[in-house]
């Protein structure tokens, strides 16, 4: 892989320059070797494949991986109640408009239009990343579609969508859960779950054994994981208390 950097910010004030990481996939790379050095797949923008950007992200190691109580209380909500039908990517129909207005709509009413408007959506799908499409049924009505990125080492959870009338009901912290068992019976190395900034983004920590990437190595501490989300929002809500003091000024 290649690395390189991009300036993000500066502060003159306490000597910190910021720069964003990056990293460039070489035919011969393999993916468990990008994602265990820090890197997610970057989608911000059409037309560009195979750019890895760095984050705090989370995964979980299979191989010490066992239930938590938390995890049953999940696992009870929906196991055996659902069809699980994983689907390479080649011999599944990405240009079926039901599909993706189930995606679209997901994104749109969860997080905004802005998020995962149509054409980003098919940009993903058109990556080239994603190996696998994970759907579920019940009654033959689509509930929900899962993203994966997998090789023989790791599983990338990407994306998840499912039907919003179950989202109080905890059937998307679920979806990866039994993403997680699936990996696990596949005596894969690795589960990645993606950023964990804010505390929105704190149910990815349900997992007992789970590592976050610090910027240069993988560390098995949950409760600093928890704070350190916890604090990405009173970092922004000071950001916010600034920029209105600035406004105020004028």
């Amino acid at each position: 892989m290649k690395k390189f950097q991009s300036e993000f910010g500066h502060n003159y004030k306490t000597y910190s320059f910021g720069y964003a990481n990056y990293c460039i996939r070489n035919k011969k790379d393999k993916l468990s070797d990008i994602y265990t050095a820090g890197y997610l797949p970057y989608s911000g923008s059409p037309g560009v494949k195979d750019i890895f950007y760095m984050a705090r992200s989370a995964r979980v190691p299979l191989g010490s991986f066992k239930l938590s109580s938390e995890n049953r209380r999940v696992a009870r909500k929906f196991d055996g109640k659902l069809i699980r039908e994983l689907v390479p990517l080649k011999n599944f129909d990405i240009s079926n408009k039901g599909f993706i207005n189930f995606c679209s709509d997901y994104f749109s009413k969860r997080h905004g239009p802005l998020v995962m408007p149509e054409e980003r959506l098919k940009t993903i799908l058109n990556h080239g990343l994603i190996t696998d499409i994970v759907s579920y049924s019940m009654n033959n009505k689509p509930l929900a579609y899962v993203f994966e990125v997998s090789d023989k080492d790791m599983t990338h959870f990407w994306y998840s969508f499912y039907d919003l009338s179950l989202v109080f009901q905890s059937l998307g912290m679920w979806l990866m859960l039994d993403g997680v068992r699936h990996a696990q019976k596949a005596v894969r190395n690795y589960f990645y779950v993606g950023t964990v900034y804010g505390e929105k983004a704190l149910y990815k920590t349900v997992f007992d054994n789970v590592e976050y990437w610090d910027g240069g190595e993988w560390v098995d501490d949950k409760k600093q994981l928890k704070k350190l989300g916890r604090s990405d929002n009173e970092k922004m809500v000071n950001i916010m208390d600034d920029w209105k003091s600035k406004i105020d000024l004028f």
